[in-house]
């Protein structure tokens, strides 16, 4: 039998080969070759020696990096090795990394009991992302077994939208009155090692309202009988529960908060969330961002059925579909016009810069209106300048255009049209005007859905890009039957 150790050290030198490229790098290096290890493990003769190899490759390797590597095997073969994890610490760290399909296939295998210890060991903010992928009937059997004072903290954070601070806080944290001592605060922090947030201690008023914070680094450094409001620093920065995620990341991001705060109506503390979990929010943000730009619902960070990825992606490129049956119906409608004779020849080369010129434009205010840069104050100008951009590159572009096609027709390299000044002056202002268009699509598109709450980034996406090869298309038929009549 080959020795497993050998194995290990023959797929690392297999997928360590390609250095310097973007998709190599450690982490993917190590999900390749860990999911080679199981799907080597799973392909054993009998179902004694697949457990015990499953069991060693569990008991050596981060419950991390397994919660990643085992997307990519069967629903059926991700319980296997979940069972097989040493311990139920390894569990919850597996359950809280690995992605929603497959805690719903691990889920649906194993009883209300080994929920009910995996829930009640999570911090509160873990759990509730877990308990979101069981069935409503399930979910209300799991907390009326689970700790009264844990099911509370669960359901507050709940009752927040997915997408909302309330829903990213914890509500385990260390908050003290502002005459507490440095010394019984470090003696509480060390009667309660459950809870983990130790970067900022929060001091509190009379009332209880919000007064300040301690670094926890100033409870090692200043004498412990000092008390907690000679050493608070002011809150700067606090969200309520209903702000959104992406108000959330914008100031953890800019300001490098380790811990924000979340104040109810009456400046209460009622949560605190960790850079970690803003890490997190912004991962889904750029998933979600991508999925709208490429033209899917699909979850781009999960492994899906190739049927499901099918079915998610078809809508948005049925829009694409339409478009294009409209161009080719407006293309038979004037076929047999005398102005269309030239035409056809340039409809992909109008097709193609319009389209560029389009998701260039978006995606550049796309980009700016994610990270803060691009405000509402800031807007007009920056659509003029996409529209001065745009001015630019229809003319030099149109002027380049038609003087290619003049050459290649008055050398007759390209078809042997007579009028070569009269075609490339067609074509030359087919470009400007479909290159303006495409700047007028593409500047006012992302605002136009920000408006109505859809994220901007549908911008540059297919529907978008339908849309603009359409109207870049008969506005190119406008300019060539307007013209017609003074070149020909």
């Amino acid at each position: 039998m080959e020795n497993p150790q050998d194995e290990t050290e023959e797929l690392e030198e297999e997928y360590g080969m390609a250095s310097g490229n973007l998709m190599d790098t450690k982490t993917s290096q190590l999900d390749d070759v860990l999911n080679a290890k199981l799907e080597n493990a799973f392909h054993k003769e009998t179902y004694q020696i697949l457990l015990h190899d499953i069991a060693k490759i569990a008991s050596e390797h981060d419950p991390i990096d397994l919660a990643h590597a085992v997307t990519r095997l069967p629903p059926s073969s991700r319980v296997v090795v979940y069972d097989n994890l040493p311990d139920l610490n390894a569990k919850i760290i597996f359950m809280i990394n690995t992605g929603s399909n497959t805690r719903v296939a691990i889920l649906r295998r194993i009883g209300d009991e080994e929920i009910k210890r995996l829930i009640e060991r999570m911090p509160p903010d873990e759990a509730v992302w877990i308990l979101d992928d069981m069935s409503n009937r399930r979910l209300k059997r799991i907390q009326e077994q689970l700790d009264p004072k844990k099911a509370s903290r669960i359901k507050e954070l709940q009752k927040h939208d997915r997408h909302s601070a309330g829903r990213l806080m914890t509500n385990e944290f260390f908050a003290f009155p502002m005459n507490t001592t440095i010394g019984e605060v470090a003696a509480y922090i060390r009667d309660n090692p459950g809870i983990d947030l130790t970067r900022r201690i929060f001091v509190l008023n009379d009332d209880g309202s919000l007064a300040g914070y301690v670094p926890g680094r100033n409870l090692i450094v200043n004498q412990h009988h000092l008390p907690l409001r000679q050493v608070m620093r002011p809150v700067l920065h606090k969200v309520t529960p209903n702000d959104s995620r992406d108000e959330v990341v914008d100031l953890v991001e800019r300001y490098e908060i380790p811990a924000l705060p979340v104040v109810d109506e009456r400046d209460h503390l009622v949560g605190v969330i960790t850079y970690e979990d803003v890490v997190e929010a912004m991962e889904d943000i750029a998933d979600e961002t991508i999925a709208n730009i490429a033209g899917t619902a699909e979850d781009v960070s999960e492994q899906e059925p190739i049927l499901k990825r099918f079915f998610l992606r078809a809508p948005w490129l049925f829009v694409t579909l339409c478009g294009g049956l409209i161009t080719a119906t407006a293309m038979a409608h004037f076929k047999d016009r005398s102005w269309f004779y030239h035409v056809p020849f340039f409809v992909p080369l109008i097709a193609a810069m319009s389209g560029n010129v389009g998701i260039q434009c978006s995606t550049i205010l796309v980009r700016g209106m994610s990270t803060g840069s691009l405000s509402m104050g800031s807007r007009l100008q920056a659509v003029q300048k996409e529209f001065s951009i745009g001015l630019l590159i229809g003319t030099l572009f149109g002027v380049l255009c038609g003087s290619i096609v003049y050459l290649l027709n008055s050398v007759g390299i390209s078809n042997p049209f007579n009028e070569a000044v009269a075609v490339g002056a067609m074509v030359s202002f087919g470009v400007f005007g479909a290159c303006m268009m495409a700047t007028l699509l593409g500047s006012l598109s992302p605002f136009f859905f920000a408006r109505f709450g859809i994220d901007p980034a549908v911008a540059s996406g297919p529907i978008v890009t339908a849309f603009n090869d359409v109207l870049s298309t008969l506005m190119f038929f406008l300019i060539a039957y307007l013209i017609y009549p003074l070149i020909f």
